[in-house]
């Protein structure tokens, strides 16, 4: 039976129509391959003729990752800027080179840190914090990814960025491994972010493993892995997409009428009833059928588009 990386390599050998579709598809990536490959594989099992996903999950990493089809795609945007929450197995008591399993240790300690002594540094991560990004990310500098320097020896500078530890839960503690789940703002690396707890203990750490179980309110208890998806009929696989706005529930809806709508579909501003808010789900009612047409803020009453997803207003 081949592997799932030879499974995905013949995705592009192998050429079937293409249809227009419209959802979003909760995935559950396997360890051991990029974002862009379990994109690649879901949009071809799907059919799909446009499609995105809503951040690169690394490829050490398993978990969820929305994957957006058709009109999704003009709204996966957005979802990169919800927080996302983890699962960290973190070992205490050895740094690497790469902050993970993967690389040479390169500090060990033979120190026994208790649990009391894990929990008290917790408070110092919480919040607000200056974190400085890995070498070994995909950042880049001067046009070369870090990673492709760490891996050529080459360590640079890098500015420390503005993150948000939303909170902090230890799942267990079996010293030197430890559990946690983090929820946190975007930008945030998780083996950086062991890799200090390691330094505030004294002992150095790494990271044994990551899974990413939540973006924004979306839950890795309603995904899907490749092979589930794979095991579905062909023409039935496009019935387990979520609709558009399975990435928008934390936004207020606003229901308009078709004259009104038509209007906001061309781009116009509308006077409404409603509370300021940045983002406003807008949709109209076609013949009982709600459809989301796109995304506006309110100011002063005003609800001015600020994503259509479509210009003119569907038929049927």
């Amino acid at each position: 039976m081949p592997t799932l990386r030879q499974a995905m390599n013949t995705v592009n050998k192998i050429r079937k129509p293409r249809l227009v579709i419209n959802g979003v598809l909760l995935l559950n990536k396997p360890r051991g391959i990029s974002s862009t490959q379990a994109l690649g594989r879901a949009k071809w099992l799907i059919g799909a003729e446009k499609a995105g996903h809503t951040g690169t999950l690394d490829p050490l990493a398993d978990g969820l990752l929305p994957l957006c089809f058709g009109h999704a795609t003009k709204l996966a945007h957005d979802l990169l800027d919800a927080d996302k929450t983890y699962v960290a197995g973190i070992v205490l008591g050895q740094s690497t080179s790469t902050g993970d399993m993967e690389g040479d240790v390169i500090f060990s300690s033979d120190a026994v840190i208790t649990e009391q002594q894990w929990h008290d540094i917790l408070p110092q991560f919480l919040g607000e914090i200056d974190q400085v990004p890995p070498m070994y990310s995909a950042l880049k500098k001067d046009g070369k990814a870090l990673y492709e320097l760490a891996r050529a020896g080459i360590e640079v500078e890098r500015e420390a960025r503005r993150i948000t530890i939303v909170s902090l839960e230890t799942l267990s503690f079996e010293y030197p491994n430890v559990l946690l789940k983090v929820r946190c703002s975007k930008g945030t690396y998780i083996r950086t972010l062991g890799e200090d707890m390691g330094k505030a203990l004294g002992v150095g750490a790494h990271l044994s493993s990551l899974q990413r179980v939540g973006v924004g309110e979306l839950d890795i208890a309603n995904a899907m892995t490749l092979e589930e998806l794979e095991a579905i009929p062909e023409l039935e696989r496009v019935k387990v997409l979520l609709p558009l706005d399975a990435l928008l529930q934390n936004c207020p809806a606003l229901h308009l009428a078709k004259m009104d709508a038509q209007r906001f579909v061309q781009g116009q501003r509308l006077k409404v009833d409603l509370a300021d808010a940045p983002m406003v789900r807008v949709y109209w009612n076609n013949s009982g059928n709600e459809v989301l047409i796109g995304l506006a803020s309110v100011f002063r009453n005003t609800l001015s588009p600020s994503k259509v997803l479509m210009t003119v207003l569907p038929s049927k």
